[in-house]
């Protein structure tokens, strides 16, 4: 079955890595027709624009993107490429999966779980109001009248919208992901006892949809504060399966278990709405090493295995992801990140030829 796919090869060394990546996808799945599409500071340059609107017609058109990372030029007004792909394509859900890797050596070897964050509420949404400014200064006013809060007159403020509509939506993708995927259990990480309106309103969601036995299956299900999580993952993040987080501990903790199987490098990661889907390594464009070849595509490469998934083409993925393995396991051919020599194009063409080998 033919798929049209929107690729974004995005700015630094988003190009290397996205050509490394269409070289693999190309082996394992033959039937992709891909639609470049530009953002970030080279659309900036070709358009105008950081994100083009012909670039959210073409993620439109064909409903899956893939894309390198990108680079959001400071002093522009414009606070984030990604941020903004996902407001505006209402990519709910953030997926990032870390396992341990053959042959890259971690404290915590039996590492296999996923991160699921929701991606457009929480301090994110940008919400946000500058020190001295008269929007600041009427809040301020309001807070007092409304609840007797006094805020110094020398603070930012950025608030933290937490929804039931926007969280029964996560909740319910991180149960259909679980059961689709054989995960055995989903941990909702949360600040309840300080936040009890936002992070309690996330809390109570999950343990209400989690009663009804058709969204949740045999699904087990546990909460935790999220101070006592992020020490359990230093220290036997094992025990984790599915991990469900509000907006900004996901960013977080996602980076944390990155470290945790090797570096980001190594993550793939996908933003996932009901209608659209868009799937990216979780680094950044690197703009020090961009041009010299030796990027590690490996996050990139996987990030293009999920998208086979979502796709419903299961045995390319596989194909993919047993690649990448045995290219790690056989060691010779690896980016400076991973203490090899190998450019990201050596990386590219050994992982295609193991898919198809």
């Amino acid at each position: 079955m033919a798929h049209r796919v929107t690729i974004i090869p995005g700015d630094g060394i988003g190009p290397e890595v996205t050509a490394a990546t269409r070289l693999v996808l190309d082996a394992a799945c033959g039937d992709i027709e891909w639609v470049e599409a530009v953002a970030g500071a080279r659309a900036l340059e070709s358009h105008g624009a950081l994100l083009p609107e012909a670039t959210l017609q073409a993620v439109r058109d064909c409903r899956v993107a893939i894309k390198g990372p990108i680079t959001t030029p400071v002093g522009t007004g414009f606070r984030s490429v990604n941020v903004a792909l996902r407001q505006e394509l209402d990519l709910f859900a953030s997926v990032r999966p870390v396992r341990a890797l053959p042959g890259v050596p971690i404290r915590h070897p039996a590492t296999n779980l996923v991160v699921v964050r929701e991606n457009t509420e929480d301090l994110y949404q940008g919400i946000e109001f500058e020190r001295g400014s008269p929007e600041a200064a009427a809040l301020r006013l309001k807070l007092h009248e409304l609840a007797g809060f006094d805020v110094r007159e020398d603070a930012g403020i950025t608030l933290k919208p937490i929804s039931v509509a926007g969280t029964r939506r996560i909740v319910r993708f991180a149960f259909e992901y679980a059961r689709a995927n054989a995960r055995r259990k989903v941990t909702l990480g949360h600040k309840s006892n300080v936040m009890r309106y936002s992070d309690g309103l996330f809390l109570r969601t999950f343990l209400e949809i989690a009663r009804d036995p058709t969204i949740r299956g045999d699904v087990e299900i546990e909460e935790i504060q999220i101070d006592h999580l992020s020490m359990r993952l230093a220290w036997e993040p094992e025990v984790f399966d599915v991990l469900l987080l509000p907006n900004l501990y996901g960013d977080i903790l996602s980076d944390l278990c990155a470290g945790l199987v090797g570096g980001l490098g190594l993550i793939p990661g996908a933003n996932i709405g009901w209608e659209y889907a868009v799937f990216e390594p979780v680094h950044g464009s690197a703009p020090d090493i961009a041009g010299k070849g030796s990027a590690n595509p490996i996050a990139m490469i996987l990030s293009g295995a999920m998208m086979l998934r979502h796709l419903r083409e299961p045995a390319a993925a596989a194909r993919m992801e047993r690649a990448v393995d045995a290219v790690l396991a056989e060691g010779r051919t690896r980016t400076p990140d991973l203490g090899g020599t190998s450019s990201t194009e050596a990386v590219g063409h050994a992982i295609a030829e193991a898919v198809t080998g």
